[in-house]
């Protein structure tokens, strides 16, 4: 097993009221719902057990899950570290943050994913370039799906 890891920010302004946008980044179901690849996210209180489908990675199909410790400063700032659980093979660092942008808000969302695979450390490059594509097309569909939930006035 190694250790593999990749990382992405990315910045954008979401049309739509910082309260809106918090009230979906802080509800564990609908961060599930809208995020492409995960299953679900269980929200334990201070942690969420998020659960993905399994990944294509190499030509082996890799499911993962893994609980976060969130912390919420309201309508800020959602700071999600790994709370190891035995067994878990990966993990992810992070934060979202919010700030006021004329009516929109600028959302700024920055992530680290580490995962131990049963790869050699001589797979690195593709094992890397293949973590960096889920986590764009991860990101992409989180974005579109998040403007199509805002645009409900649901929140």
């Amino acid at each position: 097993m190694t250790v593999f890891s990749a990382s992405k920010r990315s910045t954008a302004v979401v049309p739509h009221p910082r309260d809106a946008v918090w009230g979906v980044l802080s509800d564990a179901g609908l961060v599930a719902k809208l995020t492409p690849m995960v299953r679900s996210i269980v929200d334990h209180g201070s942690t969420w057990l998020w659960k993905l489908a399994p990944i294509e990675v190499l030509g082996k199909s890799i499911g993962l899950s893994f609980t976060e410790h969130m912390e919420f400063t309201p309508q800020e700032r959602i700071v999600y570290s790994h709370a190891q659980k035995d067994g878990e093979r990966a993990g992810v660092e992070g934060t979202y943050q919010l700030a006021d942008s004329g009516a929109g808000t600028r959302l700024t969302i920055d992530l680290g994913v580490d995962v131990d695979l049963p790869f050699p450390k001589l797979a690195k490059p593709a094992v890397q370039a293949s973590m960096h594509a889920v986590i764009a097309a991860m990101g992409v569909g989180f974005a579109r799906n998040l403007e199509r939930e805002l645009a409900r006035g649901g929140h």
